[in-house]
């Protein structure tokens, strides 16, 4: 009987080390978090403009409801660089293990965390929920030098 995760599982099936899984997960949700605000971004800006070249501003701004998942999106797209070249370093360095991989999924789930926080306004657990997924990426880093 394997006493492993799910997740582990199936990364080592596929023979797929865990941080390069963890990384299609975060694409995975940035894909998420396009779709829940460009379908009712677009519907709130109209098709006419839509289909237009789009060379000037839209002809109305965005709603709060519309607009925070939007920054949502862009901060995660912004930030998917550090843990992207992370994981590229820890893998080509041969140095994951179990706290390159625990690291990974802990960036993950911050930015899961992150997207509630954000569109809800939450300020402080926001900036706290970030720092966590930022720590993930600074273990995956440390731990890949000091292998």
């Amino acid at each position: 009987q394997n006493n492993q995760p799910a997740s582990q599982l199936i990364a080592m099936e596929a023979g797929v080390e865990i941080e390069a899984t963890v990384l299609g997960l975060a694409v995975l949700l940035a894909i998420v978090q396009l779709m829940l605000f460009a379908v009712p971004a677009n519907r709130a800006i109209g098709p006419a403009w839509l289909a237009g070249p789009r060379a000037a501003a839209p002809p109305a701004p965005l709603s709060n409801g519309t607009a925070r998942p939007q920054r949502a999106f862009l901060h995660h797209i912004e930030g998917l660089v550090l843990p992207t070249g992370a994981t590229v370093f820890v893998i080509a360095a041969d140095a994951t293990g179990p706290v390159t991989a625990a690291a990974a999924i802990l960036y993950l789930a911050a930015r899961v965390a992150y997207v509630p926080c954000y569109w809800t306004g939450v300020r402080w657990v926001r900036s706290g929920v970030w720092a966590l997924g930022l720590l993930g990426t600074l273990v995956m880093v440390l731990a890949g030098l000091l292998s």
